[in-house]
């Protein structure tokens, strides 16, 4: 559950539900919320912001595991032509980011289902 795993992670931060939502700028009734599963379907925005406060990757909140990802990745000619056209259309490396946290967190939604 994503709230488990965010109070696990604030508490290895050494934050207060107080200090995170302050320093994230959100509510802090609703990262309570989020912690104690009454609220169990956060914004992708509220998770960035979490996340970056953290310091962790919108992933690593979400406790996917990386053995799904685990398999060798070879950078093949058609993944490179699919990287070069994103740049030539002026996707920058934050809009990759953004794009693939999406992803993420679309996935997430889907395997709560």
């Amino acid at each position: 559950m994503v709230g488990e795993r965010l109070k696990e992670l604030r508490l290895e931060k050494g934050y207060s539900i107080s200090e995170l939502a302050e320093l994230a700028g959100v509510s802090k009734s609703y990262l309570s919320y989020i912690e104690r599963d009454v609220q169990k379907n956060p914004s992708l925005q509220f998770l960035k912001k979490i996340a970056s406060t953290l310091e962790i990757d919108v992933e690593d909140l979400l406790g996917s595991t990386s053995g799904s990802q685990s398999k060798e990745f070879i950078l093949d000619d058609e993944w490179s032509r699919l990287l070069n056209k994103a740049i030539e259309e002026g996707m920058s490396k934050k809009d990759f980011e953004e794009f693939r946290d999406y992803l993420k967190f679309k996935k997430w939604q889907e395997e709560k289902k």
